[in-house]
């Protein structure tokens, strides 16, 4: 990916002017009743390790009921789910432990997934919950290429602006000059260190209309903001500002129909790695196609013919 986009910026069809990011949910490879709380999970840890160790002993006392390799590959099969169910009862713990700062007592609850440890149950667009994984995807939009992708089992967006721009620096040894974001993304910590990375960032609000209702100016700085917090809530009542953000929604959304209109719903891998590897070969597809019509409407443009008729 870094070096197609590396080729593409040396012809000249991105630019980096904005960026608009957004996070798209999608179904993990994994049932809602597979996951478990921590003393169901001990138990099939416990169940699970017994199984293996006596298929392993199934493997030294070959009776000839099965071949070695159809022996080898249940006991590699059961290993395999007793790794998931371990990685799940360090995960579920993980979990507690958050869900017990927010809420004392409410890490009793806390489940992870037998099938797949390192999804979690997100809001999905049709209001359901399922086993889920957060896409983020950064869009540069003159050009509509994606510039920056990651994976992460978080239910939110918030706090993702500030990694994405990093990867961007990191990918193309360049910082967007505006980076675009809906409300989802608009904590004020994450504005802050987005801030300090590079761009000027474009996120709305929040209670921006009740606080006009109310007679308050939302775009003035407050008593406890930083200068770069003051600067956002400025920029956010300009014409720029206002401009900018429209650029939004068609750009970040455009990018996640396309990906939905190449059936990018649900993947059929487990794990963040995995699926972020997934992702990049959505990624390289859809940037290829774009790099294409951009070429032709370069040409066009200039007057030269059609590389294919020609």
């Amino acid at each position: 990916m870094t070096d197609s986009l590396a080729g593409l910026l040396r012809e000249g069809l991105v630019d980096l002017e904005t960026t608009a990011q957004d996070g798209m949910r999608i179904r993990a490879h994994a049932g809602a009743n597979s996951f478990r709380r921590q003393p169901t999970l001990q138990e099939a840890q416990e169940e699970a390790r017994r199984h293996v160790n006596k298929l392993r002993q199934d493997l030294q006392d070959q009776d000839g009921k099965m071949t070695k390799r159809q022996a080898k590959a249940k006991e590699r099969a059961a290993r395999e789910r007793l790794e998931r169910i371990s990685k799940a009862l360090q995960n579920v713990k993980e979990i507690a432990k958050q869900r017990e700062i927010r809420t004392k007592g409410d890490g009793d609850k806390a489940r992870a997934s037998t099938t797949d440890p390192e999804a979690r149950t997100m809001k999905m667009p049709d209001s359901g919950f399922r086993p889920a994984y957060n896409i983020q995807f950064a869009t540069d939009a003159g050009s509509g290429l994606i510039v920056g992708v990651d994976v992460t089992n978080q239910g939110t967006d918030s706090g993702q602006m500030e990694p994405m721009i990093k990867q961007i620096q990191e990918r193309l040894d360049e910082t967007p000059t505006h980076h675009l974001t809906d409300g989802g993304f608009s904590s004020l910590a994450d504005i802050e260190r987005t801030a300090e990375v590079g761009p000027m960032v474009i996120t709305p609000i929040k209670e921006e209309k009740k606080m006009k209702e109310q007679g308050l100016d939302p775009y003035a700085a407050k008593k406890s903001d930083s200068p770069a917090l003051a600067a956002w809530r400025a920029r956010m009542g300009t014409d720029l500002g206002k401009t900018l953000y429209k650029l939004r929604a068609q750009t970040a959304e455009l990018t996640n129909a396309r990906m939905r209109n190449r059936g990018l719903y649900q993947v059929l891998v487990r794990g963040l790695a995995k699926v972020k590897a997934c992702l990049l070969w959505y990624v390289l597809a859809h940037n290829l196609l774009r790099g294409e019509l951009l070429r032709a409407q370069k040409a066009k443009s200039m007057g030269l013919p059609n590389q294919k008729s020609a």
